[in-house]
C-alpha cells in the first residue's frame, strides 16, 4: 500500500512541476515495489541535464525520506526512443520518421502534425505509366495518430 501512496504523491509533484515548466511533459512514471521511482520526460524544445535536475529537485525536496525510504531517477526520452505523445511530434517536423501501422511500415519525412494525425513524404522509384523505365515520384501518406503503432526519428550519422 506504500507503493501506491507514494505514486499518488509523485504525480501531484510532477503535476504541480510541470505547471511551472509547460514547455516540459511526462513519458512515464514508474514507482518499484521498492519505492524507486523513475521518470521519464521531454520537452516542446528537448530535455537539458538542467531540466532533469528541475524535475528531480520538485519530487525529491517534497518528499519526507522518513515516510518513504525512496530512489529518484529523471531521464529524458532519448533521441532513439520511440514517440509516445502526439506532442513529441512537433519539435520534429522535416526529420525522417519511421512508422509502423497496422496496415504498414514507411520511412519518410515528417511534413505537418495535425490535431489528430500526421503527414509523412518520401519519394519512390516506380515504373513509368507510358513506356518503359521507371521514373521518381512523391508519395505522401496521412496517417492518423489512433493507428500508429510505433513511430521513431531516424537518426543520421
Amino acid at each position: 500500500m506504500i507503493g501506491s501512496g507514494l505514486q499518488q504523491r509523485v504525480e501531484l509533484l510532477l503535476k504541480e512541476a510541470f505547471e511551472k515548466r509547460p514547455d516540459l511533459f511526462p513519458i512515464s512514471l514508474k514507482v518499484g515495489s521498492d519505492q524507486s521511482i523513475r521518470i521519464i520526460i521531454d520537452g516542446d524544445n528537448g530535455v537539458s541535464l538542467q531540466d532533469c535536475m528541475e524535475i528531480s529537485r520538485a519530487v525529491e525536496h517534497q518528499l519526507d525520506r522518513e515516510e518513504f525510504d525512496f530512489s529518484l531517477e529523471v531521464s529524458s526520452a532519448g533521441a532513439t526512443a520511440p514517440l509516445d505523445l502526439p506532442r513529441q511530434y512537433h519539435k520534429h517536423l522535416g526529420r525522417i520518421l519511421e512508422v509502423k501501422t497496422e496496415a504498414l511500415e514507411v520511412k519518410g519525412t515528417l511534413e505537418s502534425v495535425g490535431a489528430h494525425e500526421i503527414v509523412l513524404s518520401w519519394k519512390a522509384r516506380e515504373p513509368k505509366p507510358i513506356g518503359k523505365g521507371k521514373h521518381t515520384v512523391r508519395k505522401e501518406e496521412v496517417i492518423p495518430f489512433s493507428e500508429i503503432e510505433k513511430a521513431k526519428v531516424v537518426l543520421k550519422f
